[in-house]
C-alpha cells in the first residue's frame, strides 16, 4: 500500500464526522486569510476532502481542488460540481494549466508525503503556474524534532475544544493499530528544519519568504508564505 492507496480507502485519521467537519472547516478559514482579491484564482493541491471548498471559492475567482486520490475526487466533483468557481483536479491536470495563470497556491498537510526529489519538481511546477507576484503556501510542515506523541497531545486538545474528546480518545487506538501507523513506520513522514525548508523553497526562485501561523488545529508544525518576483 501506497501513502495514495491509504487516502484514496477508508482511514481512521478522522476519528468521527464532527472532527473531519471542523477541521476542513478550519482550513478554509485558513486557505481564505491568504486569498488576495475576490477574483484571485487559487491552486489548494493536496486538499484531501475539502468539505468547505465552498467557503473559499465564495471568496475567490477560480478554485482549483488538486487531489491524488481517485476516489476522493469523486466525492469532490459530486459535492462541488454545481459550485461554478470550482474545479477538480488531479496532479498531472496542474502541469497542463497555464504559465502565469495562478494568484495563490496552498499546498496544506501535503509535503510530508513527499520525496526530497518530488518536493523539488512541485516547488518549479508551482513557481511556473504562479503569477509574477504570486504567492506559495506550504502548511503543516513538520519539524524534525516533532513526533507522533505531540500529534496526539494537538489532537486531544482539539477535541476537547470541538466536543468531541470521546471519539478521539478512540480514534488514536483505532490509528495505533491502523494502516496509517504501518505506513508510517514504513516510509515515514518528510520533515524539515524552519531553515532547510525556506532554502528549498528559495531554490526554487521564490522570494520574501516568512513563516505564517500553521492552518488547522497544530500550531507545532509550520506553514510558510512566499512570493514570485515581480
Amino acid at each position: 500500500m501506497s501513502w495514495r492507496d491509504f487516502w484514496n480507502g477508508d482511514n481512521p485519521i478522522y476519528v468521527s464526522p464532527r472532527h473531519k467537519a471542523l477541521h476542513y472547516r478550519q482550513i478554509a478559514k485558513d486557505i481564505v486569510g491568504h486569498i488576495p482579491a475576490p477574483d484571485a484564482v487559487v491552486l489548494d493541491h493536496g486538499c484531501g476532502e475539502a468539505l468547505s471548498a465552498d467557503h473559499v471559492a465564495a471568496a475567490c475567482g477560480k478554485l482549483y481542488l488538486c487531489e491524488a486520490a481517485p476516489n476522493v475526487r469523486d466525492r469532490l466533483r459530486a459535492m462541488f460540481g454545481q459550485l461554478g468557481k470550482g474545479v477538480v483536479v488531479a496532479p498531472e491536470e496542474v502541469e497542463a494549466l497555464s504559465e502565469g495563470s495562478l494568484d495563490l497556491v496552498v499546498a496544506n498537510s501535503l509535503i510530508q508525503y513527499l520525496k526530497p526529489d518530488e518536493l523539488t519538481a512541485l516547488l518549479g511546477l508551482w513557481r511556473a503556474k504562479l503569477k509574477p507576484g504570486g504567492h506559495l503556501v506550504l502548511a503543516d510542515v513538520i519539524p524534525p524534532d516533532l513526533g507522533p506523541l505531540s500529534d496526539a497531545s494537538q489532537l486531544l486538545g482539539f477535541a476537547w475544544r470541538g466536543g468531541f474528546l470521546k471519539a478521539a480518545l478512540a480514534g488514536l487506538v483505532r490509528t495505533a493499530f491502523s494502516d496509517y501507523r504501518k505506513l508510517r513506520a514504513q516510509y515515514g513522514l518528510s520533515t524539515h528544519t524552519a531553515e532547510g525548508i525556506t532554502a528549498l523553497i528559495a531554490q526554487a526562485g521564490f522570494e520574501r519568504i516568512e513563516r505564517v501561523p500553521n492552518f488547522g488545529h497544530n500550531p507545532q508544525r509550520m506553514a510558510f508564505r512566499a512570493r514570485v518576483p515581480l
